[in-house]
């Protein structure tokens, strides 16, 4: 048999990040799994967007942010697996075992669900051959916006992301067109506010319909639109096309007869604010956990994390204490601190 842990992980995004290093903190011996083969999870989507709503902590890029969160979860060395999907959970006496879609099993007496809304995929174009563009000029998210200086730029979606792409790249952009294809875009009032201020034009009721390469046929350089109400359509050249049509959730992690945990939506697990389920042995962090007064920021995924930590180390030791020590008193800090305080004293 495999190594058995005291707590796997599943989901490798701020929840499960944080999840490990607080686990690692409580001294629990701890693995990962992550089904992309980046950890990061949803923040990965924005690379370039500023976060400013977690405490104390100046503004920081998104891709910053990943980076932190995944050396803070590496501080207790716990097992980290990329690319390995979950499939099915069963349990096993008083163990879990998961089984990957590698055909894998993994051992481990608690489960910490970090699974957020699912493995994300972004709604593609369905014209014909718009994947032969996707390593070009035909993007699903903004991964620098270098690329777009003095660009002309068609987004295409009407939600908050589309606006919010269109608002940041309109400075650096030539041109920046937006296409929806409702009479009313889903964005908040201020940002499509802020939009339109920002000189972005914005085409409702309007849709891609064709997509022409330039003459190397490596690129986009023609793009047809069309209204639904006045059935005109016209096409224009451009540098970059990005599509914000939402995205796909993939949610197919299974529990065998064993495991019952009652859901919200059909999705969302329904527990309590110390991140326990209504299965003993299962405990749940970040956006897939749903509870009466929840906080649906980085802050609340953060807390769910340390609450959902502490819960499975009184389940796996009665008598530990509910709650870790503070950082500024854990023994498990004295050196770290001592070697950070004496570098930055030879500076």
């Amino acid at each position: 048999m495999q190594d058995i842990y005291d707590v796997t992980i599943i989901g490798g995004g701020p929840a499960g990040l944080y999840s490990a290093f607080y686990s690692g903190l409580r001294g629990l011996k701890t693995k990962l799994i992550e089904s992309q083969e980046q950890l990061g999870g949803k923040v990965l989507l924005y690379p370039e967007k500023l976060i400013w709503d977690i405490g104390g902590h100046p503004p920081i890029l998104g891709e910053q942010l990943v980076k932190q969160l995944i050396a803070q979860a590496k501080t207790f060395d716990p097992t980290i697996l990329t690319g390995t999907k979950v499939d099915f959970i069963e349990r096993l006496g008083e163990l879990f075992v998961l089984h990957t879609a590698q055909g894998e099993k993994h051992y481990t007496k608690t489960i910490l669900l970090a699974i957020g809304g699912g493995i994300i995929h972004p709604q593609k174009l369905t014209l014909e051959g718009a994947e032969k563009y996707e390593m070009s000029n035909l993007h699903y998210t903004v991964q620098s916006y270098k690329r777009f200086v003095g660009k002309d730029i068609i987004i295409s979606g009407g939600g908050n992301t589309a606006i919010d792409w269109a608002v940041e790249l309109s400075p650096i952009a030539k041109n920046v067109t937006v296409v929806y294809r409702k009479d009313m875009l889903s964005a908040h009032e201020a940002t499509i506010q802020e939009a339109l201020d920002a000189g972005v034009q914005i085409e409702c009721n309007t849709t891609i319909t064709k997509l022409s390469a330039n003459i190397d046929k490596t690129a986009i350089e023609f793009v047809t639109c069309e209204n639904s109400q006045s059935k005109q359509s016209y096409t224009r050249q451009i540098d970059e096309v990005i599509v914000s049509h939402g995205y796909n959730r993939e949610a197919s992690l299974t529990f065998d007869e064993a495991i019952s945990i009652p859901k919200k939506d059909d999705y969302y697990f329904e527990g309590k604010a110390t991140g326990e389920t209504a299965q003993p042995g299962i405990f749940a962090a970040g956006d897939i956990l749903s509870f009466e007064g929840k906080i649906h920021l980085l802050l609340g995924t953060f807390q769910d994390a340390a609450n959902a930590v502490n819960s499975i180390k009184t389940y796996l030791e009665p008598s530990a204490h509910r709650n870790a020590v503070v950082s500024s008193h854990n023994d498990a800090f004295k050196e770290k601190n001592r070697s950070i305080i004496e570098n930055s004293l030879l500076r």
